[in-house]
């Protein structure tokens, strides 16, 4: 090795290790091996697809799916110090075809060469459009690369079905506030990359830590590193955080929340299923954090509406009212005031009483239009402005015959005696009761 290159070799040593020594808390921390992974022992423990493909480096592509802070990066780093295999990463923000192209030629002349298979991580793949997700098919398919993919959208819908097919979804939950509180613990007794013994937590904050971050280690400890920086010092250099100090640099609570996402959907349908169980309370929480994720009202004021007659229904006629009563308070009022309306709306469907029976009768009927014979209109029910209809017979007046009207027959003769709407007998379905005893 020439001088030149042994100053380079010591120069870029140095500059790794100026650039280690400044990056953020939450950087350092990464995990480096399996073993410091926490929280995910689903995904990583002892036994799992994966802590087998990583150890025995026999890796196949995977696509990493959970939300921001869970561990996907870290996790393809820990994979590339873990393999023999090069190790690439590229930006699905920056990056199009020509340079995904470049990189599977690459790897081809690496295979040919020196017989190293190439890992290629791709953060965020759902940024890749349908042609630069295309360009990695037959790399991925004759295992010329590996492909480590990290997404915080649900693959299925944002990742192209073919490379879907080619590669095996690994699901990562959030942490828990229990993998949290270690993943905090660690930080601060680590001598090395954390703050080993130079910074003391209050239990208060170290809690008030834990609920900020909503499951996200990212959070987390930037929380902690920005605390403790303006934390009072003590004589012997000791930074001592307490709630008051999480509290400045944490003026809102990290929660999750994408109106397009997976959160979206799943707080909307908790949201239903609480109503639909008569759990008012769960209604108003899940309702408060659509709120204060940014939800559009009138998304959540139009699924009141559905819910007032598919779940509600005759049960309690009053609910469609109130709920389109909430409709207008989204569209005329809006937040932050609108939040009243709505959660008027949503206590009350909760509480009322339920039947389904117009959505089953609705359903059902359409089915049988669906299916069932095309029955005509019996002649006594038609139109009678038209030539011939002097001979229809008789259509008997209900508000002139009421007795001999409830014995006129109203269904097509094919369907005679078909129900379609069954109000439940446990529903307090008045409508439905005076409607059985007319039959």
């Amino acid at each position: 090795m020439t001088r030149r290159e042994t100053m380079d070799d010591l120069f870029s040593a140095s500059a790794q290790d100026a650039l280690a020594a400044s990056a953020p808390l939450a950087v350092r921390m990464r995990p480096r091996t399996l073993d410091e992974i926490v929280g995910q022992d689903d995904v990583v423990g002892p036994g799992t697809f994966l802590r087998h493909a990583v150890e025995s480096d026999s890796l196949t592509s995977i696509i990493l799916y959970g939300p921001p802070g869970c561990g996907k990066t870290t996790l393809a780093r820990v994979i590339a110090q873990a393999s023999d295999a090069h190790f690439a990463e590229i930006s699905a923000v920056t990056s199009g075809v020509k340079e995904v192209r470049a990189l599977i030629d690459e790897a081809r002349d690496r295979l040919a060469m020196t017989g190293k298979r190439t890992i290629v991580f791709i953060d965020e793949i759902h940024r890749f459009n349908k042609t630069q997700q295309d360009a990695l098919l037959h790399a991925v398919e004759d295992r010329l690369i590996v492909l480590v993919g990290a997404t915080t959208e649900n693959p299925f819908f944002e990742v192209a079905a073919p490379l879907i097919s080619r590669s095996r979804v690994i699901v990562m939950r959030a942490l828990s506030d229990d993998a949290i509180r270690t993943i905090v613990r660690i930080a601060l007794e680590d001598p090395e990359r954390g703050f080993g013994g130079r910074v003391e937590l209050e239990p208060e904050a170290e809690d008030r830590i834990v609920l900020v971050a909503s499951g996200d280690a990212r959070a987390a400890l930037t929380a902690l590193e920005l605390a403790a920086s303006i934390a009072e010092r003590t004589e012997s250099g000791v930074a001592r955080v307490t709630v008051e100090h999480v509290a400045e640099v944490t003026q809102t609570r990290h929660l999750r929340y994408d109106r397009a996402g997976d959160e979206h959907y799943d707080l909307a349908s908790a949201f239903i299923k609480s109503m639909r169980g008569s759990d008012s309370d769960a209604a108003v929480y899940y309702l408060a954090r659509m709120i204060a994720g940014g939800e559009d009202p009138k998304f959540i004021a139009r699924r009141m509406l559905i819910f007032a007659s598919e779940d509600v229904g005759m049960a309690d006629p009053q609910a469609l009212l109130v709920a389109h009563a909430a409709v207008k308070a989204a569209e005329f009022v809006g937040l932050p005031e609108c939040r009243i309306n709505l959660a008027h709306a949503a206590i009350y469907l909760a509480l009322a009483p339920k039947s389904n029976a117009c959505y089953r009768a609705i359903d059902e009927a359409l089915a049988e239009v669906e299916k069932g014979p095309a029955a005509a209109v019996p002649e006594h029910l038609r139109d009678r402005h038209r030539p011939g209809a002097e001979s229809y017979p008789e259509y008997v007046y209900p508000h002139d015959r009421p007795e001999e009207a409830a014995r006129q027959s109203y269904l097509p003769p094919e369907l005679a005696g078909r129900r379609f709407y069954r109000p439940k007998e446990s529903s307090g379905d008045a409508a439905g009761g005076a409607h059985d005893a007319q039959r």
